[in-house]
């Protein structure tokens, strides 16, 4: 083919174009570096890789016209910001000390969101500023729904960080905790559609009170995380949630929610992750392992996997470790250990909660629990059911049955005060839980019986001499 003079200045000339933008791009990139965490667990954990900002430009959100207690101008600035260190190849949009109201903030990728020290930014009650609908999910379910208040979709190399506070107004969420008709219509609705497979861009679910929450923080699809130092107070559901990403560390956080489902951490579908460090006190779990559910996660087809939580402290929570329900995906490499919960509180249900039912399918594999201190406990040290269902029970049908494999869970060097019970496993008859250990686990006393284990193989109990 012989091209015309004119069409080869033009391919000439796109070819210009794209060698620029590529030298310009990897220019750009040089404000980002990338740090390598090493974590030893129990089982093969790859380095962690995650952004270092220290290079990168500061952008703070008064230069672009933020202005304290006005909400539109400081959602503006932030936006601006995103935009301007994305473009830039990699920046650090500050939040300086003081009160700042905003709206949804989406981060993008080579982007840092530093709240400093004294600097509080308050997200607004307003379901109508986290328009138009994001794809996100709802509890294990992925639709379009109201953007979470800090959202990343399809991000690498994002972080959040700064000795300030993130906090969420609640006048409005606090009301759709409820679960009035429209609401659980709502739900079963989004369960047909996820369990027939209607595409995800159809499942709108914004509107006809329906009133699905949105998470505080999620990074959806992203990869090299950062989260350090930060605290955040409140929350409409889940408050940190890492969903189908990679390379996570959460270090340092203070995180303080008590309204209805407000999860610390809730890892889904997601691998090599690391929290540490940190303070929950919490009005659900602590710490939360998920990996979708039903159809959806067998579509998505993507474990949790390799996931450790040390050196932190649980002030309250309902477990410190729950793995489930929607656990479709799979659960594998979980290590917890060197953590302990306020010996004050006597809420905590369990350390290690792990849920399924018949509809989940999936697995759990090698779960670590080791070095852990806590006070009265309200049931036991583990439990382990797989016939939970809550109010799905009866709101819908089971479309599918698949069991869920449950093995490998051991447990070592655990004190606590009273307890119901030390182990309570109901293992299904046509599926037995496999290898459970024990190993130097200590309560003060027994409300009950030691162990009430059902539909269970190869279970220890063992005390160190």
């Amino acid at each position: 083919m012989i091209l015309t003079q004119k069409r080869q200045l033009i391919l000439l000339f796109g070819i210009f174009l794209m060698t620029g933008t590529a030298l310009a791009q990897q220019e750009n990139n040089s404000n980002i570096g990338m740090d390598s965490v090493i974590v030893d667990a129990p089982f093969e954990m790859p380095p962690i890789t995650i952004p270092d900002f220290s290079a990168a430009p500061r952008l703070p959100i008064t230069d672009f016209g933020a202005q304290p207690g006005d909400k539109e101008s400081t959602t503006r600035a932030i936006d601006e910001a995103i935009a301007q260190a994305h473009a830039a190849g990699g920046g650090i949009v500050v939040i300086p000390a003081g009160e700042w109201l905003t709206g949804k903030i989406h981060l993008k990728s080579n982007v840092n969101l530093h709240v400093e020290e004294h600097a509080v930014l308050n997200f607004s009650e307003d379901p109508q500023d986290y328009l138009p609908p994001v794809h996100t999910t709802w509890e294990g379910m992925e639709a379009y729904n109201y953007s979470p208040l800090i959202y990343a979709f399809e991000c690498h190399n994002v972080a959040i960080t700064g000795k300030g506070k993130l906090h969420a107004r609640l006048d409005v969420w606090r009301d759709w905790y409820d679960r009035p008709e429209p609401h659980m219509a709502a739900l079963a609705r989004l369960y047909h559609m996820a369990a027939k497979g209607v595409p995800v861009e159809e499942r709108q679910m914004v509107g006809n009170q329906a009133h699905l929450r949105p998470q505080f923080i999620q990074f959806n699809r992203c990869e090299n995380v950062l989260m350090t130092d930060v605290s955040i107070s409140s929350s409409p559901f889940w408050v940190i949630h890492p969903y189908l990403s990679k390379n996570v560390v959460i270090r340092g956080v203070n995180v303080q929610a008590h309204g209805h489902n407000n999860d610390g951490v809730d890892i889904e579908m997601s691998q090599n992750v690391l929290v540490e460090n940190s303070t929950f006190d919490q009005g659900d779990d602590a710490i939360a392992i998920k990996s979708g559910r039903n159809q959806d996660a067998w579509r998505l087809n993507t474990p949790s996997k390799n996931i450790v939580v040390r050196n932190s402290l649980i002030r309250n929570g309902h477990q410190l470790l729950a793995i489930g329900s929607e656990l479709s995906g799979g659960v594998e490499n979980v290590l917890i250990e060197n953590c302990q919960l306020d010996k004050e509180i006597d809420d905590v249900m369990h350390l290690l909660f792990i849920k399924t039912n018949e509809r989940r399918g999936g697995y759990v594999d090698n779960i670590h629990m080791r070095n852990i201190t806590a006070g009265e406990l309200r049931y036991g040290v583990l439990g382990i059911e797989t016939d939970v269902l809550y109010q799905w029970r009866d709101l819908v049908p089971t479309y599918e049955r698949r069991l869920t494999p449950i093995r490998n869970v051991h447990l070592e060097n655990i004190r606590t005060g009273s307890v119901d019970y030390i182990s309570q496993i109901k293992g299904n008859a046509e599926q037995p839980v496999q290898s459970v250990s024990l190993i130097d686990v200590e309560v003060d006393s027994v409300r009950g019986e030691r162990f009430t284990n059902s539909n269970v193989d190869h279970f220890s109990f063992t005390k160190n001499e």
